[in-house]
């Protein structure tokens, strides 16, 4: 990843437009993702405990809409 500095353009700002870079690449996570060796059984179960949060916030979002219809179709 390299920015290119353009006319006028401060150290400050092409700093922040490399980290916004960075961070849009995915690089930084996938670094993180990388910093320590995860056997697989521990992958496997941090990939289910993942997307059981996942279900849970998906279900949670699921009530309040229909917890929003059934309250906004209220006649007054």
């Amino acid at each position: 990843m390299h920015v290119i500095a353009q006319d006028g353009e401060s150290v400050e700002q092409l700093l922040a437009r490399f980290k916004r870079g960075m961070v849009r690449s995915g690089i930084l996570k996938d670094l993180k993702k990388h910093r320590f060796f995860v056997g697989p059984g521990e992958q496997k179960r941090m990939k289910a405990k993942e997307a059981a949060r996942k279900l849970k916030r998906r279900q949670r979002k699921f009530a309040d809409r229909q917890r929003q219809r059934r309250f906004a179709a209220r006649p007054r």
